[in-house]
């Protein structure tokens, strides 16, 4: 078999690496990060490990356009997301939670229905930089956009919008962590109202109305106290 014989996936003469990011993808998808080999998308297409080599030069070169893909894939769910759900109607405050919610939502729900994609998204590979560094649209800078648009409406002062969006990732994918093993087991119902609370508890922590100054004061300070 050479790159330009029919494979597994039929795949056009010349398309060849195309064809292999797809099946790294596929393969991701259903056994995550650690299955994607050269080895294993050459068999999926149908083409030797040799052909494979010719447009990748290692693993980590296959492993980092799956996890482009992959990246795309837990973007487009986010966006998503918010286009399924109802109009807000012109409360400018209502439409930019409901835009931070559901990316929120999309995020959660990637994590849920796809996790080999979702740890691809995370998994060290060669030149893929972390979504916190990618400067094009990305989950990541998803959510940038929603909290400037918190910003924008009055929502979230501009005081406490420096580091939010670390601060809202962090929560939200160490919530998709946390379902994803120690609470895989919960009940539907009751994992739908953790993911509830968390939001709201989040939502209203950017709002900044849940602590006086003195107890903000305090837990600043007791947080503060951290060993390094």
């Amino acid at each position: 078999m050479d790159d330009s014989a029919p494979g597994k996936r039929g795949y056009h003469h010349g398309d060849l690496r195309n064809a292999l990011v797809t099946a790294a993808a596929d393969l991701a998808a259903r056994g995550g990060p650690a299955s994607v080999t050269i080895r294993a998308a050459a068999r999926e297409v149908g083409v030797t490990p040799t052909a494979a080599y010719r447009h990748f030069a290692n693993h980590d070169e296959l492993l980092t356009a799956a996890k482009e893909r992959a990246i795309e894939e837990l973007t487009t769910a986010m966006i998503k997301a918010f286009a399924d759900r109802p109009p807000t109607g012109g409360d400018p405050v209502r439409h930019a939670l409901a835009r931070f919610g559901a990316f929120g939502r999309g995020y959660l729900a990637f994590a849920r229905q796809e996790p080999g994609l979702f740890h691809t998204v995370f998994a060290p590979a060669g030149q893929a930089p972390p979504p916190i560094e990618r400067t094009e649209t990305s989950p990541y800078q998803l959510l940038v956009s929603a909290l400037d648009d918190l910003v924008a409406v009055g929502y979230l002062s501009p005081d406490r919008r420096p580091v939010t969006e670390i601060t809202a990732w962090a929560m939200v994918h160490g919530l998709a962590t946390l379902l994803d093993g120690p609470l895989a087991d919960l009940s539907e119902n009751l994992r739908d109202e953790v993911i509830v609370r968390s939001m709201l508890v989040l939502g209203h922590g950017l709002k900044g109305n849940g602590l006086d100054k003195e107890q903000e004061s305090l837990l600043a300070d007791e947080l503060a106290e951290l060993p390094d």
